[in-house]
């Protein structure tokens, strides 16, 4: 990720849970970007979810529990991911720290859009947010035009 910008949203209420959320996230990333790396943190770890990135073409940096064990039955990935972790710890971190990214996109949004949404119901609420989303991505576009000397053409 070299922009930060955000490429998928899904608003899930107070009670759904993070790793369901991963495949269809990643999934339409897919369908407009190349996937290389994914980092999540380890509300994320599952073997489907390793698997899933590989199958997309890239490599998963997803951080193991304490209780996690290399054998799993039947997934390879996971095994090897696993000792990855174990054995090339520093290594896999230097991967993982961008996770950083993720955080800093939430932080910017909220610092430039605000960390409140004024919307009293639920759809408006959505609405709400989706828009901050927009105009946060219009924002990292216009900066990227001109970091990039990038000359749109809308003609």
């Amino acid at each position: 990720m070299k922009t930060n910008i955000v490429t998928a949203v899904i608003i899930g209420d107070e009670n759904s849970g993070d790793s369901p959320q991963f495949k269809p996230l990643l999934e339409t990333t897919a369908r407009s970007f190349s996937i290389k790396t994914a980092v999540a943190d380890k509300a994320y770890l599952s073997k489907a979810n390793y698997q899933l990135v590989s199958d997309l073409g890239g490599q998963a940096f997803i951080p193991f529990r304490s209780d996690s064990r290399a054998k799993a039955r039947g997934s390879y990935l996971w095994t090897k991911m696993f000792h990855y972790f174990m054995y090339n710890r520093e290594e896999f971190m230097r991967h993982y720290s961008k996770r950083s990214n993720c955080e800093s996109v939430f932080s910017s949004i909220k610092k430039k859009l605000g960390d409140k949404l004024k919307s009293k119901n639920r759809i408006a609420q959505e609405n709400e947010l989706l828009a901050k989303i927009l105009a946060y991505n219009i924002t990292v576009l216009i900066q990227e035009m001109h970091t990039l000397r990038i000359r749109p053409d809308f003609a």
